[in-house]
């Protein structure tokens, strides 16, 4: 297996964390479970392989434009075949900016791009298909990305505002702090869990315990310090917190977590 991350330009260095390049040649089936990451992503299906999602206790094929929404429980995903897999990951704040949809009717669930955005998805799927060479499908992503930036440039102002509230939120998600961010925006607490749920899918609480629950992840992974100092430097109460938060997201402690590693959470924390 191999996952590459590639930087997006200066332009759009403010919506996309990064592109990312999957491939497996490895011809065989294989399960694995995605955590929340608190960001949404696009996935074009290059490879000849398929993947398929846990839906309603039975696994169902995902569409080769993949779009996913806010996971906020684990979600079980199989493999099967040889992939290579191109990927744009979103910002919590900015994937709305390109979508006209409301983000939270996409959470815990993946959706064809082309249900959501038209025959462009196809096209450009088929022009990513045709060309050769990574740097080349990166910026045939980034002319798609640019023009469906400046049609939905109306929407920068609550955009902006959105990225000002969960950076608030990132330093105190306490519920006074929440009550003095939406009255420093000059709205109700009601209305910035309404604005956040639309450009987000997430609820403040639930995108700071995303974050923590992240944070700690890649602590765990280094298996550099006792669970106690990872659950107090991600600003849990205690140790019994962390745990009850990391299950919740996982269905494993931490320490089957470690026991347990997947080849895809392997790629991801090296």
């Amino acid at each position: 297996m191999e996952f590459k991350q590639f930087l997006p330009s200066d332009l759009l260095k403010p919506y996309i964390r990064h592109y990312y390049i999957f491939k497996s040649d490895a011809d065989s089936t294989f399960e694995d479970v995605v955590f929340p990451s608190g960001d949404m992503e696009v996935i074009f299906n290059l490879g000849g392989g398929s993947w398929e999602s846990l839906v309603n206790n039975g696994f169902k094929k995902t569409p080769k434009i993949e779009l996913w929404g806010q996971i906020t429980k684990p979600l079980a995903i199989r493999s099967v075949g040889k992939h290579f897999m191109l990927g744009i990951k979103f910002y919590t704040h900015s994937a709305s900016y390109f979508f006209n949809d409301q983000m939270g009717v996409f959470n815990d669930s993946i959706t064809d791009l082309r249900d959501v955005i038209g025959g462009s998805a196809d096209v450009l799927h088929q022009k990513l298909l045709e060309t050769e060479g990574e740097q080349k499908r990166i910026d045939l992503l980034e002319a798609f990305l640019l023009k469906r930036l400046i049609s939905h440039e109306k929407k920068s102002f609550y955009i902006n505002k959105v990225a000002d509230i969960l950076n608030s939120i990132l330093k105190d998600a306490s519920g006074s702090n929440i009550t003095y961010i939406a009255s420093r925006h000059n709205i109700t607490t009601r209305y910035l869990q309404r604005l956040l749920h639309q450009h987000t899918g997430l609820s403040p609480k639930s995108y700071d315990k995303i974050n923590r629950f992240q944070q700690s992840l890649k602590m765990i992974s280094k298996n550099e310090e006792p669970f106690t100092n990872i659950a107090y430097a991600c600003g849990y109460f205690d140790q019994s917190h962390f745990i009850r938060d990391f299950k919740s997201f996982t269905g494993l402690t931490p320490s089957s977590y470690l026991d347990n590693l997947t080849p895809v959470n392997q790629l991801l924390f090296p």
